[in-house]
């Protein structure tokens, strides 16, 4: 039998220390996705050695690019060029990564030769349609299941053409998906977003000296640049912090300070939301590393207060919501999330999984079509699934802080897709956790 690893929360506990979490995964897939098609030799500090990061490199490999590392999170990345990339013999499987696949997938359509990108059993379940739809509109050739899921056939060889795009939803993977398949289309491709979602690929591309142009929420490049390979020291993962941010505010006497974290204005969703919701945080040491704005932040304990959470934040905290949850029935009264129907259709339905599992720890959780109605009230213990979700995985862990009793989380291997170190520093500042192999 297969073994599954589950996490066993003892309640209590308070959070104080400082620690660098793990480089961005964001940044770590797209420093080797560009610095693969970049002319030299691109050096890449802080990369993500984690499951999701992993595979897109090993996908790149596959397709005959020297990859030496990662290396205490450093590589030395051979870019081959725009045009550099050979057939890989075999599919490119990319594991649970979704960012790996939509990205990957634009990349692709513009290359010479076909190819196939596969995934795990959740992977396999994610929507791609939002992806192969305005790459056909482009003219790539991408066939997919019946369900427009993958296995994707990417077809070689198709003479793609830019398009002005306007995207029906808010999400920062199709819109890279569509600038990166318009390195290699006829003319200019726009992508308008309906709100801002993250922007790391137009700054990478910045970065590696590809011209960009941003009006509003309107982003165009042209194809016939070229990149060229830079030095990329990548950030602390906002989204990995975010369990310290929600633990150290919602734990009594605790202080935690996070060192060179992120903090690109798409993605401070989660910090902004704690500050509505009543929290202290202060942010120091701001500066700019790589066209990436980063900072140390401090947080301390206090009494959290319900919120109705602002639609535009939504997408600037889209990965974040597990553990917002969490914060939500800690703190006093009433939130409400709506406009977040992303969140049924990521790793899992992470509404209807983090509204069970807070059920059973006894908070009052209702699921909506496109979000949660979350009275704060006391969590007790329990046994919860996390579905193979890595961010559920963690945001149960962290519900340990303000337990009364022992919380089991099951199936949480899928930790290691995007923050490997978590049981050790959460561990290292205060949180009473230990990993379990069951079979």
């Amino acid at each position: 039998m297969s073994k599954s690893i589950n996490f066993m929360v003892e309640p209590g506990g308070n959070m104080q220390g400082k620690i660098r979490v793990p480089g961005d995964k964001s940044i770590s897939h797209r420093s080797i996705m560009l610095g693969s098609l970049a002319n030299g030799i691109t050096h890449v500090k802080g990369f993500l050695e984690a499951e999701d990061a992993l595979a897109t490199l090993q996908a790149f490999r596959d397709m005959g690019v020297t990859i030496k590392g990662p290396d205490n999170g450093e590589l030395t990345i051979q870019g081959v060029g725009l045009h550099g990339l050979k057939a890989p013999e075999k599919p490119l499987y990319l594991g649970n990564s979704g960012t790996s696949m939509r990205l990957l997938s634009g990349l692709l359509a513009g290359q010479s030769f076909d190819s196939t990108l596969t995934g795990d059993e959740s992977l396999s379940k994610r929507p791609m349609k939002r992806v192969t739809q305005p790459l056909a509109e482009m003219g790539a050739k991408i066939a997919t299941t019946e369900q427009g899921t993958a296995p994707l056939h990417i077809k070689g060889g198709q003479s793609l053409h830019g398009i002005d795009y306007l995207m029906p939803m808010a999400s920062a993977q199709v819109k890279s998906c569509v600038l990166l398949a318009g390195l290699y289309a006829e003319g200019e491709t726009s992508v308008t977003e309906p709100a801002p979602t993250r922007d790391h690929t137009e700054r990478m591309l910045t970065g590696f000296g590809y011209s960009v142009t941003r009006e509003g929420n309107k982003v165009t490049i042209n194809s016939g640049g070229s990149l060229d390979a830079c030095d990329i020291d990548v950030p602390s993962d906002i989204s990995s912090a975010a369990f310290f941010l929600v633990g150290a505010s919602i734990a009594e006497n605790s202080e935690v300070l996070l060192k060179h974290v992120g903090i690109n204005p798409t993605r401070t969703g989660i910090i902004d939301i704690l500050k509505l919701m009543g929290a202290d945080i202060e942010i120091s040491n701001q500066t700019t590393v790589g066209g990436e704005p980063v900072a140390d932040i401090r947080v301390r304990s206090s009494q959290l207060k319900g919120i109705n959470i602002p639609s535009d934040l939504v997408p600037l905290a889209i990965d974040e919501f597990p553990v917002l949850f969490v914060a939500a029935a800690c703190a006093e009264g009433q939130t409400v999330l709506t406009d977040a129907e992303e969140l049924r259709v990521k790793e899992c339905d992470r509404i209807q999984v983090m509204a069970d599992g807070l059920q059973i720890l006894g908070i009052d959780a209702r699921p909506t079509k496109d979000g949660m109605i979350i009275q704060g009230g006391k969590i007790g213990g329990g046994e919860v699934i996390s579905h193979g979700d890595h961010r559920i995985a963690m945001a149960f862990a962290i519900a340990g802080l303000c337990a009364d009793a022992p919380i089991t989380i099951q199936d949480c291997a899928n930790v290691n897709t995007s923050f490997p170190p978590f049981v050790q520093l959460a561990a290292s500042l205060g949180l009473n956790i230990e990993s379990k192999e069951v079979s």
